[in-house]
């Protein structure tokens, strides 16, 4: 079969003429993509405040002593004592206020009023109510007055340790270092009180009765017979 050049030539002439006008077709423009909206910051937390701790209480100003606390407060024996069970307390003179002592135990500060006895003792009481110390010539014993028992026993002071020496050698009549003859007075007056106190109260029965007898005697009287 033969064919004519013509029938062979027209279709490539055609591919010829379209091909530049598809290389020449300008390519679309590609759509431009929205920005994406810029994150918003994360929100601050809020700091959290530190708790203020409230103002510490004002202590009022201790009570003005008086000269028989001023004298006892200057029997107090000042400095460490060595105490049961390697355990140690100090007193101090309270450094605010004459006439008062620091009694320092476990880091526990106790302000108290030096209290006189009148059998020789010394009475070292708190100021608040929650301790007491008391000192004789050969120890001192600290007590938690609230649970009535004792904080700490046997606190020897260097005097009240020269004090026992002492008494070892030459026990006295008292082993507790009060003086005997000033407790035998204590004792006789609290007697006589005593007695004084009774003979008082035989003495308002008597009047009493007296009167009971006298009103019955009156309202007999006064009845018609």
């Amino acid at each position: 079969m033969t064919f004519r050049f013509s029938q062979l030539a027209a279709p490539l002439i055609c591919a010829a003429l379209v091909a530049p006008a598809f290389a020449q077709t300008p390519a679309k423009p590609a759509k431009p993509t929205a920005a994406k909206p810029a994150a918003k910051p994360a929100a601050k937390r809020p700091v959290a405040k530190k708790a203020v701790p409230p103002p510490a209480p004002v202590e009022a100003p201790l009570p003005e002593p008086s000269a028989e606390q001023i004298a006892a407060a200057e029997q107090t024996y000042f400095g460490t004592y060595a105490c049961e069970f390697d355990q140690t307390l100090s007193i101090a003179m309270n450094p605010k206020t004459a006439g008062y002592v620091d009694v320092d135990f476990k880091k526990q500060v106790y302000v108290m009023k030096p209290v006189l006895s009148s059998t020789g003792a010394l009475r070292l009481e708190d100021v608040k109510g929650r301790a007491l110390m008391i000192q004789i010539a050969n120890k001192s014993m600290l007590m938690d007055v609230k649970a009535g028992q004792r904080m700490v026993d046997e606190c020897l002071h260097e005097r009240q340790r020269d004090a026992r020496l002492a008494m070892q050698a030459n026990p006295p009549a008292s082993s507790l270092g009060i003086d005997p003859a000033k407790a035998a007075a204590v004792a006789a007056q609290t007697a006589a009180s005593a007695a004084e106190a009774a003979a008082a109260a035989a003495s308002a029965a008597d009047t009493a009765a007296r009167a009971a007898s006298a009103a019955a005697n009156a309202a007999s009287a006064a009845s018609p017979r």
